[in-house]
């Protein structure tokens, strides 16, 4: 592969721009009631603005993601960035770690020398990983896709040549959010290449029909009602019109501030506040990665290449036939049911009911998610 050495580098007139740009922020007035139900509060945007301009350092936060050996690669025109973390042990599995919306390689950052280095964390030799963490193309620092067509699929098969082009011929991989679906991809297109899979996400089951929901499946269905009615807005704007929503979030960081912050609030596990499950400076590394970037529609088009195709509604995932492990968090968007899911996943060998943590598995609750991805592949490495 053609593979290029890759340190994170922001301008400083970038930085400069964007301060300048949060001083001058047109506000709103005010929300109506007293909590976030219609959208997050004044007061916290202007907190996090406030801290963000004032508290919040980049530099820091950049080199602290820059301990990870990173790289850049043409793939079908596209230039894919990511971390290439290997470990110092030598029967190390390779392991594709693929991320969603509105996330970032940064979800990762507190379990990649977990998974490399496990007799450093707790773990055995046994347990260590090859850790390859790609940004999406259009996200973070991959280059935005030059033609439309990079639906789910399409990432697949190039995640999968990332891969392979690193001399790994068989791998596992895992993911969450658009990540699942990438990584169920892998699972079905390429299980030649692919081994396993692990998710702590699963896109979507079948539900018969021929009888009652038991309580179990009651509470998926009614997550799925409420992110339906009440949560999915996102969804439907950037998988019909991501162009336009692009237009101010790219222009106003208080504007992609709020819509990534919301998200932190609505799926993570906290008790009424984001900040009870990430901290500030977490949170603001993500979302600095899609404003330095300037990756908000790019971001944004994952849903409308996906979606089109099918009526605009997530894609069907395709049938996996791998050893499949799940990861189910209680405050996951619509928490998963097995039944439901085995006719996608003809091979599941692990489904673990988490005590705690939400949508953003790996960047709220490093420990259990790096235990159930040992655990897992501990079965079919």
């Amino acid at each position: 592969m053609d593979m290029s050495p890759y340190q994170i580098s922001v301008s400083d007139a970038v930085l400069e721009d964007l301060h300048d740009r949060l001083a001058k922020t047109r506000w709103p007035e005010k929300e109506l009631v007293e909590d976030w139900s219609q959208g997050i509060p004044l007061s916290y945007v202007q907190e996090m603005s406030e801290y963000w301009l004032n508290s919040y350092d980049w530099r820091r936060r950049e080199a602290d993601l820059n301990r990870f050996n990173q790289f850049t690669t043409p793939i079908e025109g596209c230039d894919i960035h990511f971390v290439h973390q290997q470990s110092p042990h030598s029967d190390a599995v390779p392991l594709l770690l693929s991320h969603g919306w509105p996330g970032s390689f940064v979800e990762f950052h507190k379990v990649i020398e977990p998974l490399t280095n496990p007799t450093d964390h707790g773990g055995k030799a046994e347990d260590a990983f090859h850790v390859v963490c790609p940004s999406l193309p259009g996200y973070g620092f991959s280059g935005k896709p030059p033609t439309s067509g990079w639906g789910v699929e399409k990432m697949a098969d190039v995640f999968t040549e990332l891969m392979v082009g690193l001399g790994y011929q068989r791998f596992g991989a895992q993911g969450g959010d658009w990540g699942s679906a990438i990584t169920t991809a892998i699972g079905g297109r390429h299980p030649a290449n692919c081994f396993g899979i692990h998710l702590n996400m699963v896109m979507r089951g079948k539900r018969p029909k021929d009888r009652e929901p038991n309580d179990e499946e009651q509470a998926a269905l009614k997550a799925a009602a409420h992110y339906r009615d009440w949560d999915s807005g996102y969804s439907t704007q950037q998988g019909t019109r991501p162009q336009t929503v692009g237009y101010g979030l790219t222009d106003s960081p208080v504007g992609q501030l709020a819509w990534i912050l919301e998200k932190f609030w609505a799926w993570t596990d906290n008790q009424g506040h984001p900040e009870d499950a990430l901290s500030r400076d977490e949170m603001l590394d993500n979302i600095m990665l899609y404003w330095v970037t300037k990756s908000a529609t790019s971001s944004a088009r994952l849903y409308w290449e996906s979606f089109a195709s099918a009526g605009n509604r997530p894609p069907p995932p395709a049938q996996v036939d791998v050893p499949t492990g799940v990861a189910c968090f209680p405050r996951e968007i619509i928490p998963p049911v097995r039944s439901w899911s085995e006719g996608t996943y003809s091979n599941i060998q692990q489904w673990t009911k988490m005590p705690k943590g939400g949508h953003f598995a790996a960047f709220e609750q490093p420990e259990l998610f790096v235990e159930d991805v040992r655990s897992f592949f501990s079965q079919i490495r």
